[in-house]
């Protein structure tokens, strides 16, 4: 029997780069590469969101897009004693609040907003990189870990809007653990 859990939740940002700002070394700082906060994005099963460096790209189908949970990047700039961070600044596709992402790796579920539905895979951590260390405080690489989002295969296509939606998942959900690391095994870290 499959159950189904439905959580509200609110996206807040769309972030769509047809280009990589943090490779090469840190200390010569991000490319200058244009990014857009989109009030809607389009997102193509097997392929990702319209426009995006990774759509269409043969190594990046199962980790497409990337959801954010804004919780995480908030406890991390509690715990190194910052004011809040811009939540672009580590470039995940789909910055959510209200969202527990973790459980839903190995998972297939839905994000509803504005009428319209995607479907997702849950595929695995988004490992922060040691870039977050520059743009966003020293120790954010190491505070990041197991919180740095969830990487997913586009199941179906669709539009995603920024504003309510409805996060709809086959396993039980804690918002409020939202900030959370998740575990990860030694052998996982990057």
């Amino acid at each position: 029997m499959t159950h189904e859990f439905r959580y509200d939740v609110e996206i807040l940002h769309l972030l769509v780069s047809p280009a990589h700002a943090y490779f090469g070394r840190a200390r010569d700082g991000a490319a200058d590469v244009p990014t857009t906060d989109a009030d809607q994005v389009e997102v193509v099963a097997g392929k990702g969101i319209v426009g995006d460096r990774f759509f269409g790209k043969a190594a990046h189908m199962d980790a497409a897009v990337t959801l954010f949970a804004v919780e995480s990047l908030e406890a991390i700039a509690t715990e190194l004693g910052m004011p809040s961070f811009d939540p672009l600044l580590p470039r995940r596709n789909v910055v959510l609040r209200g969202a527990e992402l973790p459980p839903l790796i190995g998972e297939d579920f839905v994000l509803e907003s504005a009428g319209a539905s995607v479907a997702f895979h849950g595929g695995r951590h988004a490992h922060p990189c040691a870039w977050m260390d520059r743009v966003l405080a020293p120790g954010a690489h190491k505070a990041m870990r197991g919180r740095g989002g969830l990487r997913c295969r586009p199941l179906g296509g669709g539009t995603l809007h920024r504003g309510p939606a409805v996060l709809v998942s086959p396993v039980a959900l804690e918002p409020g653990r939202a900030d959370h690391a998740s575990v990860l095994r030694p052998s996982r870290l990057p």
